[in-house]
């Protein structure tokens, strides 16, 4: 039998334990110390022959739960070795009691940890005087403006949904009355800003009611200080930065003349891409147009390809336009939530080449389906939760991702 190592998050509360204890082939589900579990509540198939979807550690109980009766802090009894496998105490190859026998003294099992990859996110928001219309191109309630805020910091909004495992920052563009903003030569123009920073949202919501819209849309010169911004406040090591930018119209020359800025804009957006922060190579723009009648969609398209790097010959890279309250949500929600990760940094390494037929994982106690739920990187040492469940990893409020490997695919360094 072999024994596992295992890799358990701690995004989200760990089950980290060390070895030593005795305790007898009683079910560790129903103690204190491990009953916490949430796999202990999951049910299964009790009948002989049934498929096992116990996570590794656990086997099926008679009543249809998933149980254990040792692990690395519970021993068995004298003459019984704990099979990690499948959490049965099993008599030692002296021929004591019956079964089979235990695992391999000499792999014993070991705990890692992973941390998950946080992302660094600038919101760059127009709030030009246009942002007080209705979305349609209208007069109304509620304006552009509102709706955007309702879309990040609403009771649904994704900054609010998210903000425990981003850093988020803000930044509008004018300036906020009775600073005149782009409005005069100077000073031009003027901003709100709010620092990147986890649990950012009370902050960001706050910045929004301070100050409605006002003001043209000096775009290219708010770049150009979104770039300062990353470069003075680089993103922590290993958190990618990402910008996005958000606005209803066509970007004008500071100054008020009305005058149209779009190249300057993909200068300043190309600048921003070709910025280098540490390890991370650039910092990409994602672009959404608010709103019936506002940005030129040719604009928008040149904005996205200067920021996502396109060059000649390249296909065009994607942007968001939203002409409805519904889907304005939604292109946030689609933006911010495909550039937040879901790949954990295992502190140790695993073989890719059979981590997945040796491995299992667990997402709040449910097992995920390796190739469809969860892969390994090549690196062996991140592990990518995938589709349904990183949509579920993200939603959840207190995550717990629980990995574990056969001993056979741990390499030690």
């Amino acid at each position: 039998m072999k024994t596992t190592r295992t890799i358990q998050s701690v995004l989200f509360a760990s089950l980290v334990a060390a070895c030593g204890g005795n305790k007898g082939p009683a079910s560790l589900c129903d103690s204190a110390g491990i009953a916490a579990n949430p796999v202990c509540n999951q049910t299964c198939d009790p009948m002989p022959g049934a498929p096992q979807t116990c996570p590794i550690g656990f086997h099926c109980s008679p009543d249809g739960k998933c149980d254990s009766q040792c692990d690395a802090a519970h021993a068995c009894p004298a003459n019984y070795t704990c099979d990690t496998s499948d959490g049965y105490c099993n008599p030692d190859s002296n021929g004591s009691g019956s079964g089979n026998p235990g695992p391999d003294a000499n792999c014993p099992a070991v705990h890692f940890t992973a941390t998950p990859t946080t992302s660094s996110i600038l919101l760059v928001l127009d709030r030009s005087g246009s942002m007080d219309e209705d979305i349609d191109g209208g007069s109304g309630t509620p304006s552009k403006f509102n709706l955007m805020r309702d879309a990040l910091t609403g009771t649904t909004g994704v900054v609010t949904q998210l903000e425990g495992g981003v850093y988020f920052g803000a930044k509008w563009f004018p300036g906020p009355d009775p600073n005149p903003g782009d409005q005069t030569p100077a000073p031009c123009p003027g901003y709100s800003d709010v620092p990147r920073a986890l649990n950012n949202k009370a902050a960001i919501d706050a910045a929004f009611a301070a100050f409605g819209p006002s003001g043209n849309t000096p775009t290219a010169v708010t770049i150009q200080q979104a770039t300062a911004d990353w470069i003075a406040t680089p993103p922590p090591v290993g958190s990618p930065p990402i910008t996005v930018l958000a606005t209803d119209g066509n970007p004008n020359i500071c100054g008020g003349n009305g005058a149209d800025d779009t190249s300057a804009v993909v200068t300043q957006i190309k600048a921003l891409y070709n910025t280098q922060l540490g390890a991370n190579m650039h910092v990409p723009t994602y672009v959404l147009g608010v709103g019936q009648g506002g940005a030129d969609q040719g604009n928008l398209q040149k904005f996205a390809n200067a920021g996502a790097g396109v060059t000649a010959g390249m296909p065009n890279a994607p942007y968001y336009q939203a002409d409805t309250p519904a889907q304005l949500k939604a292109a946030f929600q689609t933006i911010i939530n495909g550039v937040v990760s879901c790949d954990l940094q295992l502190s140790g390494q695993v073989d890719p080449a059979t981590a997945q037929q040796d491995g299992s994982v667990t997402l709040d106690g449910q097992l995920l389906t390796p190739g469809t739920d969860w892969t390994i990187d090549p690196n062996g040492m991140t592990l990518h939760i995938l589709g349904q469940a990183c949509t579920d990893l993200k939603n959840s409020t207190n995550p717990q991702v629980d990995a574990v490997f056969g001993c056979g695919s741990v390499i030690i360094n």
